[in-house]
């Protein structure tokens, strides 16, 4: 009889994805235990539901996670699934500061269609 865990496949895929965005279906079936194929489609369900996006980069994927949305459950609709994979040990991104326009390129901008 299988042990059960508090955390669902799709919940350890996600961490997984945060944790290691670069990280392929076959080494994250490897290491969670389950086929390629299902995670293969947690991946589908995760990306559907708007918890990731996917980028091509190379021959691979980048995964992003949106860390604004809800948990799915009713209970837990007020936690932001950032929160919970926080909790996880994931680490969020920091957003990069805008950077400021050099003197002058505003102005050329400004002068390149005159009105």
């Amino acid at each position: 009889m299988p042990q059960w865990t508090f955390l669902t496949n799709h919940a350890i895929v996600l961490s997984f994805l945060a944790k290691h965005p670069r990280i392929t279906a076959r080494e994250l079936s490897l290491a969670i235990g389950i086929t390629e194929r299902t995670v293969r489609r947690f991946i589908a369900d995760l990306d559907t539901a708007g918890y990731i996006t996917k980028k091509r980069e190379g021959r691979g994927v980048r995964y992003r996670i949106n860390p604004d949305l809800s948990l799915r459950h009713d209970t837990y609709q007020e936690m932001a699934i950032g929160d919970f994979l926080e909790s996880l040990g994931w680490k969020r991104r920091k957003k990069r500061p805008p950077v400021p326009e050099a003197e002058g390129q505003a102005e050329a901008r400004s002068n390149r269609y005159p009105e």
